[in-house]
């Protein structure tokens, strides 16, 4: 009896752990030392989510840039269905809404944030970074204009005061803007980073709570490339599509920095898009004799 009672048990530990990992599907890009062509790589692994911190990166409530602003908007209930699941599963959830810890300095969240203890780190924690040159390629596109794709003229200021009111701010959750999150990371034995948020191009990358700075740090880092995106206008090189542009900087991190996951890994069904993003499809006929194409197409 006592024996079928400890396997019950063990059977019982093991499945509350099971339910605290996540298999993910990660997406990166490689290649051969000296070559310019570069080969898609899919690979799983698995995550036990009770080590991992979901960071949310600069979703604000309002952006300088209308179209970024509405962007934002459409993607966040998505972003929050994703966090509850990681939430619910054992995750650190860490709000990152830059410039804005004066709204919640008297929040339970900010208040957690701060008291993690400061750690000393072989690779010096910074509060910008900037792209590495060592590492990486420039960026694919150019953002020097600030990337308003639909207002290239308005004016830049800060419009933000806030996280996105749809994104939900739980008990347990943390909020800060600093390396305040390698803080807490480091106090919980956290290895594994999920970041999502904006823009890709540049505080996705930059912030010194994101991929960066977190993979020089040695954290186990994805990026979920469908709650993402960037600034950039169509009308600057390489004069791709707003969304095209964002997917190249996708390309660019699962070249030089990490892997890349989606929403689905969490919720399932298909990943997000946003309802701007529509494919345009080149269809070629070819009608010369020699291929016969009355007989062989449709």
């Amino acid at each position: 009896m006592r024996r079928w009672l400890s396997f019950g048990f063990t059977v019982l530990i093991l499945s509350c752990l099971q339910a605290e990992s996540l298999k993910l599907n990660l997406r990166s890009r490689s290649s051969l030392p000296g070559s310019t062509n570069w080969t898609v790589v899919t690979t799983n692994t698995t995550w036990d989510l009770a080590r991992t911190a979901v960071v949310i990166c600069d979703m604000w409530d309002k952006h300088h840039c209308p179209d970024a602003t509405e962007r934002v908007g459409e993607m966040a209930p998505r972003m929050n269905e994703m966090v509850k699941v990681a939430r619910a599963r054992g995750a650190l959830i860490i709000h990152c809404p830059s410039d804005t810890m004066d709204f919640y300095k008297d929040h339970p969240g900010r208040k957690l944030a701060q008291s993690a203890p400061k750690v000393e780190t072989t690779i010096p924690l910074e509060s910008w970074c900037s792209l590495k040159p060592d590492k990486e390629a420039p960026l694919p596109i150019d953002d020097s204009d600030g990337g308003c794709d639909g207002c290239p003229d308005c004016p830049s200021f800060k419009a933000w005061t806030r996280q996105h009111p749809a994104l939900e701010i739980l008990p347990g959750d943390a909020i800060t803007d600093s390396a305040e999150a390698f803080y807490l990371m480091r106090q919980r034995g956290i290895t594994n980073v999920i970041v999502m948020g904006v823009h890709i191009n540049m505080c996705v990358l930059g912030r010194p709570f994101s991929i960066r700075q977190m993979v020089r740090q040695g954290q186990n880092v994805v990026l979920v490339r469908d709650l993402t995106d960037s600034m950039y206008n169509h009308r600057q090189a390489p004069y791709v599509s707003h969304f095209r542009g964002t997917e190249l900087v996708v390309e660019h991190i699962e070249k030089y920095w990490c892997p890349s996951i989606t929403s689905a890994d969490f919720l399932g069904g298909e990943p997000f898009r946003f309802k701007g993003d529509v494919k345009k499809e080149v269809c070629f006929i070819i009608g010369e004799n020699e291929y016969h194409t009355w007989e062989t197409l449709p």
